[in-house]
């Protein structure tokens, strides 16, 4: 059964109308407040209650791109239950182009956050008490860390049955069951026996347009199978095909044995086999170069673009237990 509260920071909404709230907890070093847009929007009937949050880290502006482009073009706007978006959760950071808080945290590893704590775990103190209590379901937005290219993913907790029922709705190319990180949004939010759906795609620092599709196509097919809103129409404009999700149960990262300039020869999402060359590092000065041969048969689901590498570095992440 769905969440019957509709009172967001404070403010009832009423059916049929909208909000746009602020939460804001904090201010910079200089005294300026700093204000987290919160955008609220009931239908006029009852129903489930959706969060959609992108910008946990601020430099990952696919999953902003995305929860943006869902209330521009009036996506949030639903016939039943209630649709709560929040586009750029780490406004600290969006505003300064990096993944943690002013303090030096990582927002998504301090949840459920501390009234008495750091900022960032003051801030997620608040997210989890005046956000979390009204909604259902959530789904959140992310991109790979630095220049980690992910192939659009869900990720979803091993043994979450609903949570794989919902992420094959969604409809992304990959489906990951991976174990909740202890502290993180998706977790805390699971504990509180909400459903989440956190998708991956793309890469900080940037705007990929598949990647934005694939986001707000799932986000749409997620909405109409909740019955919030019929989206066939608007489904049927998008030029996206219907993929059948591949259901990953295992992975495993390849690194670099090696420092130096690092040139993949394959894409994102392409099927590799055991011994397959997928990519080489060379030396700047052209007498040092080793090839790179995948370790298993599997797909290749993220892809550092990082020119240079150092040994060590994660370079492919291939799902090698897949159906």
């Amino acid at each position: 059964m769905f969440n019957k509260k509709y009172t967001v920071l404070g403010q009832t909404i009423q059916k049929g109308k909208g909000s746009q709230l602020n939460l804001d907890i904090a201010k910079l070093h200089t005294r300026t407040k700093i204000e987290v847009p919160v955008i609220v929007q009931r239908g006029k009937k009852d129903g489930p209650t959706l969060l959609i949050t992108g910008g946990i880290h601020g430099n990952e502006i696919n999953g902003v791109e995305i929860v943006r482009q869902i209330v521009s073009k009036k996506y949030n706007r639903p016939d039943c239950g209630m649709v709560i978006c929040i586009p750029v959760v780490n406004i600290f950071g969006f505003l300064n182009q990096t993944r943690q808080f002013p303090d030096g945290r990582d927002l998504n590893r301090v949840f459920p956050g501390s009234l008495r704590g750091s900022l960032a775990s003051r801030f997620a103190h608040h997210l989890v008490k005046d956000i979390a209590p009204v909604i259902d379901y959530c789904i959140d937005y992310h991109t790979g860390g630095d220049s980690r290219f992910n192939a659009p993913q869900i990720r979803i907790d091993r043994d979450d049955v609903d949570g794989l029922a919902l992420a094959k709705v969604f409809g992304a190319e990959f489906i990951v069951k991976s174990a909740g990180r202890e502290k993180s949004f998706r977790e805390t939010l699971h504990q509180l026996n909400k459903k989440v759906l956190l998708y991956e795609g793309g890469k900080s620092l940037q705007i990929d347009h598949e990647i934005t599709d694939t986001g707000v196509v799932g986000a749409l097919r997620l909405m109409h199978h909740l019955n919030i809103r019929n989206f066939e129409k608007e489904l049927a404009e998008y030029a996206l095909k219907e993929t059948v999700p591949k259901l990953v149960h295992a992975s495993k990262w390849i690194r670099a044995k090696h420092s130096g300039m690092f040139h993949p020869n394959i894409k994102v999402g392409q099927a590799v086999e055991k011994g397959d060359e997928i990519g080489s590092i060379s030396g700047p000065f052209g007498y040092f170069e080793k090839k790179i041969k995948a370790k298993e048969t599997g797909y290749i689901i993220c892809i550092n673009e990082s020119p240079i590498v150092n040994q060590g570095d994660a370079i492919f992440h291939i799902a090698h237990d897949v159906e």
